[in-house]
């Protein structure tokens, strides 16, 4: 059954109303959000739904067709911390919102994931359509930008994963058939459609079959790794550094980067040798983009993974491996891992003309490496889409 049928048989009536978040690849630009670097993105034509309908006694009720546990809480009395479960992170959202506009109104609610969970930020997605109907029941209106914090604020401080807003940007701003480019210094963005010169494209998502938790993951020691990176680098340099937590890559000029890399440690040279290059790739993607040429954006993508095995120092050997499938794939322009890397899937844009052999060739060949994931590995392609609705 999904989220519908799930909440007219538990409830006996209708919802109120039904809540939709898509989920959300990152061609290029990863791991360098939380750095205030440049980003590109697409929502795609999947998603998070959640049917739902108010509660007036201001009880939140929810369950999700992925996971066994109904959680429940109230509004006035959210626990302040983590409980440990799935519904952390709407508990999360609960709190952060419930600070900026006092809250009243409950809901019940049934969460239903249209793909696999891992690697297409399915739970910024999960918050974001959470959000948007308790605000719904509450009468509350949020503008995109805090819609996109309120978000962040609930994986950052209430779930304890140190993202940036790549994730919550991606599924409220894109728009179907444009390439979202975006700086987050200052969170200024750019919706650059698809240019009439560029070849048609699809958009492919292999699932290892591995599922995975951010806030479990070494995804916090990186982010650490770059603020450490960036730290000492001020110092060297001898420019002004203030606290820690607010230091940022993006703060430190290329330029000193590379007079003072080889005085680094290691990890931290080459998390920093990662966002540099990133950035500098997202620029030459945007503007590939915009000229239509869909073959050097690819080829940006394919680097961009490349850098997150050899200088992030993620992928699992499955990524790794449906990585490398892709990129000796004709027809597949680029891609990378979607996502943290540890686990979950990878990306790629595709020609449609050659769907069905792509999908052969990637399915056959990773099989191959894990035969034991057979029934788990699956393939999906999809179009582009427009973000989150706040209406």
């Amino acid at each position: 059954m999904n989220a519908l049928e799930t909440f007219e048989k538990t409830y006996k009536k209708a919802p109120e109303g039904v809540a939709f978040t898509p989920y959300r690849v990152c061609p290029i630009g990863a791991h360098s959000d939380h750095q205030l670097g440049k980003i590109t993105g697409f929502a795609i034509d999947k998603g998070i739904r959640m049917a739902y309908a108010e509660k007036h006694n201001g009880v939140v009720e929810i369950q999700s067709l992925q996971f066994d546990k109904r959680a429940q809480w109230h509004v006035h009395s959210t626990p302040d911390h983590k409980q440990n479960d799935w519904a952390d992170h709407l508990r999360g959202a609960t709190v952060a919102l419930n600070s900026r506009y006092p809250l009243n109104v409950g809901l019940c609610g049934v969460v239903e994931g249209e793909l696999p969970i891992g690697g297409l930020s399915s739970s910024a997605a999960v918050i974001i359509t959470f959000l948007t109907a308790l605000c719904k029941v509450n009468g509350v209106k949020l503008s995109p930008s805090e819609l996109i914090t309120i978000a962040q604020e609930a994986e950052n401080k209430y779930v304890g994963v140190a993202c940036g807003k790549l994730d919550q940007s991606c599924e409220v701003y894109c728009r179907k058939d444009a390439l979202l480019y975006m700086d987050l210094r200052d969170e200024s963005y750019e919706l650059i459609p698809v240019s009439p010169k560029a070849k048609p494209f699809k958009i492919a998502v292999f699932f290892s079959g591995l599922e995975r938790s951010l806030a479990g993951s070494a995804f916090n020691m990186r982010v650490d790794e770059c603020r450490s990176a960036a730290y000492a680098l001020k110092a060297y340099a001898g420019m002004e550094y203030g606290k820690f937590g607010e230091t940022n890559l993006r703060d430190v000029p290329v330029e000193v980067f590379r007079k003072f890399e080889d005085r680094l440690p290691e990890n931290w040279r080459l998390r920093a040798e990662h966002w540099y290059t990133e950035f500098e790739r997202v620029e030459k993607g945007a503007e590939a983009w915009r000229n239509g040429d869909i073959e050097t954006f690819g080829e940006l993508s394919f680097a961009s993974g490349r850098s997150s095995i050899e200088n992030w120092q993620t992928g699992s050997p499955e990524l790794v491996k449906l990585y490398e499938i892709m990129t000796r794939t004709d027809g597949a322009y680029g891609g990378r891992f979607s996502g943290a890397g540890f686990k979950g899937c990878c990306m790629a844009l595709v020609d449609p003309a050659r769907i069905e052999e792509i999908e052969a060739k990637v399915t056959r060949e990773y099989l191959a490496a894990f035969p034991h994931l057979e029934g788990k590995y699956s393939a999906y392609f999809c179009e582009t889409a427009d973000g989150a609705s706040l209406d």
